[in-house]
């Protein structure tokens, strides 16, 4: 029941994997950005060695709308915004020495997130973002997943978690001349499943995070980043039993921005496990359009 238990922690995408460069950017109040994303990951998943589960692997592709508001927070410029993914994913691996598999598909955990620049960004108006050049920035947010996806308890695996989470989270953000410097450090926090597999109740220790990324301006339209992230932590329960599930694993990747006329972005990403214990090994392709306006 433990490793089983297990699999569903580490096959749905970890909160932690996440690179996010740019996420406490500056726009001028009273911008909306709207953002269509699709992200397809596949890979290994890491379980104790002592355990039954083995030779286990996931394809899982989310695709994800977004809404973005920026505003104005006790005169700095903040961003309060909204992210619903639509979730498909295929598990396999060896059980006790048989093969198994499941597909799951729906609507998964939506996150709003709000973010506070309280350094170097007072809030603006458009007239006055267009002489501002950014130096150094150091923002806070608080991301919030909401529990209204697809769920069921007499499922093991399951595209929503049944619980919240919080995450407060703390970015610097340093820029000099082409180069742009990002460094976000922050922990999820989680309530009790207590409608897991039949009945019994899950808990989950804080998952911590760091990410790094390097951003350097190639073309006035077009920006190479360069990210790696930490996460540590994470070690789950059910029913009073500790699994064998304390993560120490890193992500490495490449994302590249570009901005088009009109209001219009693309962004393309791709990243991999650079370091994995227990959970995910995984390689994830992403591309996302934004338009704002």
């Amino acid at each position: 029941m433990c490793a089983l238990a297990l699999l569903v922690g580490t096959a749905r995408p970890a909160a932690a994997q996440e690179l996010e460069p740019g996420a406490y950017a500056v726009a001028p109040k009273g911008l909306n950005v709207f953002v269509l994303a699709n992200t397809f990951s596949f890979g290994d998943l890491a379980f104790d060695p002592a355990g039954p589960i083995s030779d286990a692997s996931a394809r899982i592709n989310a695709t994800s709308a977004g809404l973005s508001h920026m505003t104005s927070l006790f005169g700095r410029s903040a961003q309060v915004s909204l992210g619903v993914p639509v979730i498909g994913g295929h598990l396999e691996g060896t059980y006790l020495g048989e093969q198994t598999a499941v597909t799951r598909a729906g609507l998964g955990d939506p996150r709003v997130r709000l973010g506070v620049n309280l350094y170097g960004a007072p809030a603006m108006d458009r007239k006055a973002f267009a002489t501002y050049r950014q130096r150094r920035l150091l923002g806070v947010s608080l991301t919030v997943s909401i529990p209204v996806g697809a769920y069921s308890q007499d499922r093991l695996i399951n595209i929503g978690a049944h619980r919240w989470a919080l995450k407060p989270e703390l970015g610097y953000v340093s820029t000099v001349g082409k180069w742009t410097l990002e460094a976000f450090g922050g922990a999820w926090f989680f309530s009790a499943n207590d409608e897991f597999y039949r009945g019994s109740v899950r808990t989950q220790e804080p998952l911590a995070s760091l990410q790094f990324h390097v951003t350097y301006q190639l073309k006035p339209r077009l920006q190479v980043v360069g990210n790696v992230n930490f996460y540590a932590g994470g070690r789950t329960t059910v029913n009073g039993t500790e699994n064998l599930d304390l993560q120490k694993n890193s992500r490495a990747g490449l994302t590249v921005k570009q901005s088009l006329s009109g209001g219009r972005a693309l962004r393309y990403a791709v990243s991999r496990g650079a370091y994995t214990t227990i959970g995910a090994d995984f390689v994830a392709l992403s591309f996302s359009f934004q338009q704002a306006w």
